[in-house]
């Protein structure tokens, strides 16, 4: 094994890349450590557009409150249904409209309303990598 911060040390997602022979007084652990000349740790990690995450998070609460509508039920009691955005954003038009036709098969209320405004709002999205995905 190399002496010194070694890459994925279990703290996260950050990796810190050390120059050999280069060092400073810098705490232990990874906690400061060396930098490249010119940039941040921060900016060496992968970096998503607040906006798209932030159009994401709308999307998921407009389902959540249309599934509470669809099925006549309370927050707790929406049944479990996994709609995945990403997933969708692989599939062509008619793929995605009928696989959210399948998903919401034991919904008694007509769901093309839904099913549209889905479909509008997830057009545009870029997929995100799978590192966020739960």
């Amino acid at each position: 094994m190399a002496s010194g911060m070694g890459i994925g040390t279990g703290r996260g997602s950050r990796v810190v890349f050390q120059t050999p022979g280069k060092e400073e007084g810098g705490e232990e652990g990874g906690g400061g450590g060396e930098q490249p000349p010119g940039r941040r740790l921060g900016k060496l990690t992968v970096k998503y557009d607040r906006k798209d995450l932030q159009r994401r998070l709308d999307i998921e609460e407009w389902i959540e409150g249309q599934l509470h509508t669809l099925f006549d039920c309370q927050e707790d009691d929406i049944p479990e249904l996994e709609i995945d955005i990403d997933g969708l954003l692989d599939l062509t038009d008619e793929e995605q409209r009928s696989k959210l036709r399948a998903l919401l098969h034991e919904c008694g209320k007509p769901k093309e309303d839904f099913i549209n405004g889905l479909l509008y709002r997830i057009k545009g999205l870029r997929k995100m990598s799978g590192c966020l995905k739960k």
